[in-house]
């Protein structure tokens, strides 16, 4: 059974002659998960493009495990297209989860909790951990600031408990079945849009 080609094939010719444009892209075709618009744009293009248009809100995985899901994080907020990741501890991640979204986006890594809390308060953002612990309010009756940046953990440990006790407040996703938790690739796409509802979507 012959694969299905995803994209589009190669330009036709005459090439567009803009910068913008990858002439290998235009040459042998465009098979990458993008819009439309998107299509035979170098990546660099893409992502100055997105970087017009970027809203106010910034996220941060705590990435003390090598933890499959941060990828899907990042997926989610090239999606959204938030403003800045913050990756938390080691700086090597799995990737295959993003779907090479990461290249669209603006990470900055920070060595541990303290350096991370110290450039955020130097740039005034809000820390909101997102985390099913005691203490934490429900997400369906919580209003995120405009100027948050939303921090996930791993699958499975969650956040430590330096960043719990140096986030301003704490999150929880309210859920009604068996399981203790929902998984948190899911639980990131969920409070991004909630903060999208609440800042971007009812404009």
């Amino acid at each position: 059974m012959q694969k299905e080609f995803i994209g589009v094939g190669p330009h036709p010719e005459p090439w567009p002659t803009d910068l913008k444009f990858d002439r290998t892209l235009l040459k042998e075709g465009d098979n990458r998960n993008v819009l439309d618009i998107y299509r035979y744009w170098t990546v660099a293009a893409i992502k100055a493009d997105l970087d017009m248009s970027r809203h106010d809100l910034e996220i941060a995985i705590e990435n003390l495990q090598r933890d499959y899901n941060m990828g899907t994080i990042v997926r989610a907020a090239n999606a959204f297209n938030v403003k800045k990741v913050h990756i938390i501890g080691r700086k090597q991640w799995n990737k295959r989860g993003a779907m090479v979204t990461d290249l669209y986006m603006n990470i900055q890594y920070h060595d541990n909790v303290r350096s991370f809390a110290e450039v955020m308060k130097k740039t005034g953002r809000e820390m909101i951990a997102v985390d099913i612990v005691a203490g934490a309010k429900g997400l369906s009756g919580a209003m995120l600031p405009a100027n948050a940046v939303l921090i996930f953990g791993a699958e499975g440990p969650g956040l430590s408990q330096e960043m719990l006790a140096t986030a301003k407040k704490t999150v929880m996703i309210e859920q009604f079945g068996s399981t203790r938790s929902v998984n948190v690739g899911v639980a990131a796409g969920i409070a991004m849009y909630v903060w999208l509802q609440q800042h971007a979507l009812t404009r």
